[in-house]
């Protein structure tokens, strides 16, 4: 089993990566953990699969476990379905020395998290992602939250996990368009902060989307080790932490535009990570063999690049997206792979020019 820690000031935790882990999960937390009321939260299809294995992990090591299983979807990031889970919380009897598990995507481990975040003004929770994208992002950080309908992950926290359990064995489950979408993030470590990562993708893309484990642990470490000490540096996001954001300022406002139902989230950040790269271009900071071996993976990976969304739409978007500073834009711009810079000196013309021209 290989361990990441995560070292942060005051609530520091490790991030676990092996096979079989969702059958060990009670065995591990037992030893930091006393046996305590717990709510596994997951969504119909996860639960499916792997929900009876985790709860009867649980309990076994006597923790008093309610499972809730939401519908899946974003359309789930709601302060409805939060409000559902207060209740369930409420129903459970759950206090502060009680645990909170998110077992699931990206969309189960944000909402949990928010609920933890805020049920009695903070219980512990742990992740346990299951798809490829939440392994390697949205499990690591803190950062939980809700949509709104005029803005994707406005309402929410920086409120940190006590554990992350990621067990490679979830990802031969998940449907290739989800592994895909996960690539894409995997893909934004390599430009915003590794080279070898970016190139290590290009040559072995073929061993990933066939789950080669060794090259499904090599991405999946290397993304957490390089998101992990990111949110080291910056926990709360005052500055560094914002380079994690590339592709998802436009990213962010497609999926906003399109009512979170169009595309997935992955789907959604590739296409911002093009478009901030020929930002980048028209601002003169980069050459054109960026944005040419990006799009390359890009289409290597099937992924829809047109979106058909009015320019004017977009822009709107943005301006309602917490990354929006005092009325200024900010983007995450490739210099190289592997290297970026945080600018908020985009002028609307240069992204007019560059949101009407195709991919």
């Amino acid at each position: 089993m290989e361990t990441i820690r995560v070292n942060l000031s005051s609530n520091g935790y490790n991030i676990l990566i092996d096979k079989e882990l969702l059958q060990r999960i009670g065995d591990i937390l037992i030893q930091e953990k006393g046996h305590c009321k717990t709510l596994l939260i997951t969504d119909k299809n996860i639960d499916r699969v792997y929900g009876d294995i985790v709860s009867e992990s649980l309990s076994r090591k006597k923790f008093n476990v309610r499972r809730i299983v939401l519908q899946p979807g974003e359309e789930q990031k709601t302060l409805d379905t939060a409000m559902m889970l207060y209740n369930a919380c409420f129903d459970h009897q759950l206090d502060r020395n009680s645990l909170i598990v998110a077992l699931g995507g990206g969309v189960v481990g944000d909402i949990s998290g928010f609920v933890a975040a805020t049920f009695m003004r903070g219980i512990p929770f742990i992740q346990v992602p299951t798809s490829l994208l939440a392994q390697v992002d949205s499990s690591i950080g803190g950062k939980v939250a809700v949509n709104h309908p005029r803005g994707k992950n406005m309402i929410g926290s920086f409120y940190q996990p006590r554990a992350v359990f990621i067990d490679t064995d979830t990802l031969p489950t998940l449907p290739a368009v989800e592994l895909v979408a996960g690539l894409v993030e995997v893909i934004k470590y390599g430009v915003i902060r590794d080279a070898e990562l970016f190139a290590f993708i290009e040559n072995s893309l073929y061993d990933i989307l066939q789950l080669n484990h060794n090259a499904l642990v090599n991405i999946i470490s290397t993304s957490c080790k390089i998101k992990a000490k990111v949110v080291e540096e910056d926990e709360k996001e005052t500055h560094l932490r914002a380079i994690l954001n590339y592709g998802h300022t436009i990213g962010h406002a497609i999926e906003t535009v399109t009512n979170y139902t169009r595309y997935r989230h992955g789907e959604a950040v590739a296409i911002g990570m093009l478009y901030a790269t020929k930002i980048a271009m028209e601002m003169g900071l980069t050459d054109p063999l960026v944005l040419e071996r990006q799009l390359s993976l890009v289409r290597r990976l099937g992924l829809t690049l047109h979106t058909g969304l009015p320019s004017e739409d977009i822009v709107s978007a943005l301006y309602t997206d917490k990354k929006a500073i005092a009325g200024r834009l900010r983007f995450i711009l490739p210099i190289k792979i592997g290297e970026v810079i945080i600018s908020d000196q985009v002028t609307e013309e240069i992204l007019y020019r560059v949101l009407n021209q195709p991919l």
